[in-house]
C-alpha cells in the first residue's frame, strides 16, 4: 500500500502527464482535450449462481478517440474501480501513440476476484459483463477492442468473442472484437508472452546504447547482470525466462504476494514457477533464502529491478531505500510520481510503463490485422522465401563443387537460412522493430534537448506530442 498522503495512481498519471506539457507548445484548449477521459460506462448486472441472485460491477472507460478503434485491456480484481480504469485508460492512450499502433486508448475493468468462481460459473460473468458492452458497441472491431489484463487471459477472452459472434451473427470480422485469444479462437502466435517479450527488447535496446547505460552506472549488456523480478505472473515471468535464457542475466531474486526467494548464484525461472504451481506458494522453495516479507527485496542491491505486478509498489515509504539503478516498469504505474521524483534525483533510471509494456499491444495489433484479414502471417510468402534461399544454396554449392573450392557450408547456417519466416517469427521481428523505433524516439529527446531529464517525460512527449498532431488534422 502507498502512503496516504501520496497522490493516487490516476492523480500520478496526470501529474506526469503535466511534467511533460510543461515542455511542450499545445494550442489553447488542446492540453486539456488530451488531459480529459472522454467516456466511462459504469454497469452493474446480476447473475443466478449458486441458488441467488449476485450482483457485478463493471466499467469500460474510453480516454481517447483520436483514433478508433480504441484499445485496452479488461481485468478482473477486487480493487477495480472507476480512477483505476480511467488512469490505465490514459496510460493506454500514450502508450499506443508511442509505439505507433493506430488506436485510442480505453480500459476495462470487473470487481470480482476470479480465484472465488469456478470456470462456468465465471463464463456465466464474463458472457453477461461482455453482452452489457456489446449492446452499447463498447466492444466492437471497429470502435473498441478489448484484450487481456491482470485476472483475465485467453480463456476469457475466447468468451467475450464467442458472445459478440452470438450477437452479431453477419459480422465477417467478429473475431476482431477482442485481441489475446487462443490461436483455435483467432488469436496470434506470440501474443502470450507478447508483454513479457517487450520487456526484454525494451532493456535490449536500452543496452545497445552504451552511454544510456552509463547513464544508470552500468556498462556492457544484459548478461552477466542481477535482476530482481517482482511478481511472477505472465509478464514477468517471461520477462524473467528471456532475460536469462537468452540474455545470460541472473535472475537473483523473485517477489511474489506470499514472500520472496532471493539467490546469488541465480533462480531457476521455470522450476520457481513449477514450484508455485504445485504449492500454490513461493514458500519453501529449495536452494533459496526465503523472506517472508518479499516487499523487502525490492530494497536488495542488483542491477535491474522489474516490477512486474501491481501499481503504485515503490512509493514514498521505500524509494529512498531502492539501491537498483535501472529500474523497467513491467507493471502499468508501479512507481508513483513521489518516489519516482526521489529516484530521478539519486540517479537511478527508470525505463517508463507506457513503453516498457507495450509489447502486449502491439501484438494485440498484429492479431487484430489479422483477424481482419482473414489470412495468417507467413501463409503466402514462406515457402516462397525457402525455395528462393535453397537456389543460393544450391549455387554456392555448384560454384564450390566445379571450381574446386572445397566450400562447406555448416548445417546450422543451412536449416537456419533455409526456414523461412513463421507467423511467430514475423511477431517477434514486429515487435523488436516496434521497441527498437519506440525506444530511438524517446532517446532522441532525452539526449537532444536540455529540458527533458528522463525517459518518462520523454516517452510522454513524444505520444502526446503524437495525439496532439492528430486531433489537429482533425480539425480540432
Amino acid at each position: 500500500m502507498t502512503p496516504a498522503a501520496e497522490p493516487s495512481f490516476r492523480d500520478s498519471v496526470d501529474l506526469m502527464f503535466n511534467r511533460a506539457v510543461a515542455l511542450m507548445d499545445l494550442g489553447p484548449g488542446l492540453e486539456q482535450k488530451i488531459r480529459v477521459c472522454n467516456s466511462t460506462y459504469t454497469v452493474r448486472f446480476g447473475v443466478r449462481l449458486r441458488g441467488k441472485i449476485e450482483t457485478f460491477t463493471g466499467y469500460r472507460s474510453v480516454h481517447s478517440e483520436h483514433m478508433e478503434p480504441v484499445k485496452g485491456g479488461i481485468r478482473y480484481a477486487p480493487s477495480v474501480n472507476q480512477d483505476e480504469v480511467e488512469a490505465l485508460a490514459a496510460l493506454m492512450t500514450y502508450k499506443c501513440a508511442l509505439v505507433e499502433t493506430p488506436f485510442g486508448g480505453s480500459k476495462g475493468g470487473l470487481c470480482i476476484d476470479p480465484r472465488t468462481w469456478e470456470p462456468h460459473e465465471l463464463e456465466q460473468i464474463t458472457r453477461r459483463f461482455a453482452y452489457e458492452l456489446i449492446k452499447r458497441d463498447l466492444i466492437n472491431p471497429a470502435q473498441n477492442v478489448p484484450a487481456p489484463d491482470m485476472g483475465t487471459g485467453e480463456r476469457e477472452m475466447a468468451w467475450i468473442a464467442d458472445q459478440y459472434a452470438r450477437m452479431n451473427t453477419t459480422d465477417i470480422n467478429a473475431k476482431a472484437c477482442v485481441t489475446g485469444k487462443p490461436l483455435n479462437a483467432g488469436g496470434i502466435q506470440g501474443r502470450i508472452e507478447a508483454t513479457g517479450r517487450g520487456v526484454q527488447y525494451a532493456l535490449r535496446a536500452f543496452f545497445r546504447h552504451p552511454e544510456d547505460a552509463a547513464q544508470a552506472g552500468l556498462s556492457g549488456g544484459l548478461e552477466g547482470k542481477r535482476v530482481i523480478v517482482q511478481g511472477l505472473g505472465n509478464v514477468g515471468y517471461h520477462a524473467a525466462k528471456f532475460l536469462s535464457e537468452e540474455d545470460g542475466a541472473i535472475i537473483t531474486g523473485i517477489i511474489e504476494r506470499d514472500g520472496a526467494v532471493h539467490s546469488d548464484q541465480g533462480l531457476d525461472v521455470d522450476r520457481v514457477r513449477q514450484w508455485m504451481g504445485a504449492h500454490g506458494t513461493i514458500r519453501g522453495y529449495p536452494g533459496a533464502f526465503f523472506l517472508a516479507n518479499g516487499a523487502s527485496l525490492l530494497e536488495a542491491d542488483c542491477d535491474i529491478l522489474i516490477p512486474a505486478a501491481m501499481e503504485g509498489v515503490i512509493h514514498l515509504g521505500n524509494a529512498a531505500a531502492i539501491r537498483a539503478p535501472l529500474i523497467i516498469e513491467a507493471a502499468n504505474g508501479p512507481i508513483t510520481f513521489g518516489a519516482d521524483e526521489i529516484l530521478r534525483h539519486s540517479g537511478k533510471v527508470i525505463i517508463p510503463d507506457l513503453y516498457a509494456n507495450a509489447g502486449g499491444v502491439t501484438v494485440s495489433y498484429f492479431e487484430w490485422v489479422k483477424n481482419l484479414s482473414h489470412i495468417r502471417f507467413g501463409r503466402l510468402q514462406r515457402r516462397a522465401e525457402e525455395a528462393r534461399h535453397q537456389l543460393l544454396v544450391n549455387e554456392l554449392e555448384r560454384l564450390s563443387a566445379d571450381k574446386g573450392l572445397g566450400w562447406t557450408l555448416s548445417p546450422g547456417f543451412k536449416d537456419s537460412y533455409l526456414r523461412g519466416a513463421g507467423e511467430l517469427d514475423l511477431v517477434r521481428s514486429g515487435l523488436d522493430d516496434t521497441m527498437r523505433a519506440a525506444y530511438q524516439a524517446m532517446r532522441e529527446l532525452w539526449h537532444g534537448r536540455d529540458d527533458v531529464h528522463d525517459l518518462r517525460v520523454a516517452a510522454y512527449v513524444v505520444s502526446i506530442g503524437r495525439v496532439a498532431a492528430t486531433y489537429v488534422s482533425k480539425g480540432l
